[in-house]
């Protein structure tokens, strides 16, 4: 895997993550 195909999946699992836990949680946002 290259940098670019690393560094696209962290950002593609960050937002993801992020998207579950506002709606999880969305007395915190």
């Amino acid at each position: 895997m290259t940098a670019e195909n690393i560094v696209g999946l962290l950002v593609a699992v960050s937002l993801l993550g992020y998207l579950v836990l506002a709606l999880v949680y969305p007395e915190r946002f």
